[in-house]
């Protein structure tokens, strides 16, 4: 049985049908969700490419989390993830999964409308719209539900491949969202939005450029619309949230989300779509603004991406010097530097980037990077070393720890590291190798042995 909840928000009553306490029965375990989640992570990746941009994706993590504190009951941690597509569509996945395509953030103007679509996309995941519906289906198999759902949300080029099985049209319809819970999640997301401190316009402006636009051929309709029905009557209830509005005082957090947009959408227009089209409207904004940030420093990695370092860095000067203090400048002018040999340059702006983000993992990857270039490996060692301690460690770091341990004659802690590379590879027969190197090197160092013993015992219980 539902319970209904009633919130009044800004004197506008509206009812949120939840399914918390009395229908948790009917739903997916959370275990199983994450399964789901996992299968269905790994069906979208293999059709798209993902942005791999560290401050594309860390943008989006910050923006998504900062509104998806607002939910009541977070039964999973939040990922977000912009898909290089030039398609409008943005997405909601088991298990807390969101995805935004780059088309869709090519056609906002500002990040209230992004806000907004990821406020929805989070009103599907607070109410486990699909866990509800998954269950009625889960009979099917997992794998197949995966497909499913990456068919049907995803749309474009997945979706034939993904949903070609009999079962995939048979059970298509019952995954599918209703009206209701379409109406759910916008109330829910009009409530994230302003709790947030966004601007709940965001909401009506950036729906309305969705239904503007064809870009699946000539009368095609956008594939938000095609897996959000009720596009009319949707903005039509939200209309009538909206009446009565009085915005709030905007938050701190808020405010520093709002000013990294345009570099962010910038990042976006230029990593994740066509390079020419990219091109020209980064020189239609120079055109109308020759001191234009955004323009520079989004040709800057334009050029950097096509190899023309000078000219890219030409780009990426005028912009840190508009815009001084800017992270995701530095860190592209230390890239380009770096990709040129000017090893020394890329060290100094990445210093410099250090002193004002001290934990930014990035500026410190590149930073030990050519360190190691130059030759330096106890300052690249340092820095490396560093990075282990903190949060999701990529393995490059420990193979590159391995090299510089390794010129610097230290080879019990060489081989130690490279171990724990290929381990995390799960090459079990070359980090078995680089263990009992490192603890036939380890002399009469105890702290380094209990590591290794450990390593070593990890491998064999795998």
């Amino acid at each position: 049985m539902k319970i209904k909840h009633f919130f009044i928000l800004l004197a506008v009553p509206f009812i949120i049908t939840t399914s918390f306490a009395d229908s948790l029965a009917v739903f997916l375990s959370p275990e199983e969700e994450t399964e789901l989640g996992e299968r269905f992570l790994k069906s979208i990746k293999s059709h798209y490419e993902f942005a791999d941009y560290p401050y594309i994706d860390q943008y989006i993590n910050d923006l998504g989390t900062y509104i998806g504190r607002q939910i009541e009951i977070p039964y999973f941690p939040l990922n977000f993830y912009v898909v290089k597509e030039n398609n409008l569509n943005a997405f909601a996945a088991p298990a807390g999964h969101v995805f935004i395509f780059s088309g869709l953030i090519n056609a906002m103007e500002n990040v209230d409308e992004l806000a907004s679509i990821l406020a929805h996309e989070l009103g599907h995941v607070s109410a486990r719209h699909l866990a509800l519906r998954i269950e009625r289906s889960k009979k099917i198999g997992m794998a197949t539900i995966a497909g499913v759902l990456a068919g049907i949300l995803a749309g474009g080029k997945a979706a034939g491949a993904l949903m070609t099985s009999s079962i995939a049209a048979g059970i298509q319809a019952e995954l599918g969202y209703s009206r209701e819970d379409e109406r759910q999640a916008d109330q829910l997301g009009f409530k994230y939005t302003y709790a947030s401190g966004f601007n709940l316009e965001g909401m009506i402006t950036v729906l309305k450029k969705i239904q503007r636009e064809r870009w699946y051929g000539e009368g095609g309709t956008p594939p938000y619309l095609l897996t959000h029905p009720g596009t009319p009557e949707r903005m039509a209830n939200i209309e009538t949230m909206l009446q009565g509005y009085k915005k709030m005082p905007e938050p701190d957090k808020t405010k520093e989300l709002r000013s990294r947009f345009p570099l962010f959408h910038a990042m976006v227009l230029a990593l994740c779509n066509d390079k020419e089209d990219a091109t020209r409207e980064f020189k239609k904004k120079l055109i109308a603004d020759p001191e234009s940030i955004v323009a520079h420093y989004g040709l800057g990695l334009i050029l950097e991406r096509e190899g023309k370092i000078n000219e890219a860095l030409n780009h990426l000067k005028i912009a840190l010097k508009k815009k001084e203090g800017s992270i995701p400048i530095m860190f592209a002018m230390g890239k380009a530097y770096q990709i040129n040999g000017q090893y020394e340059n890329s060290v100094s702006i990445l210093q410099e980037a250090l002193k004002i983000s001290p934990k930014d993992k990035e500026i410190m990857y590149l930073l030990a990077l050519s360190f190691q270039h130059l030759e330096q490996y106890n300052q690249a060692s340092r820095v490396y070393n560093k990075l282990t301690f903190l949060p999701q460690v990529k393995d490059r770091i420990y193979h590159n720890l391995g090299l510089v341990y390794g010129r610097q004659g230290k080879l019990a802690l060489a081989h130690y590291n490279l171990g724990i590379y290929f381990s995390k590879l799960r090459r079990r027969e070359k980090a078995l190798f680089h263990f009992n190197k490192a603890k036939e090197l380890a002399g009469s160092k105890p702290e380094l042995k209990e590591k290794i013993d450990k390593a070593l015992k990890g491998l064999v219980n795998r």
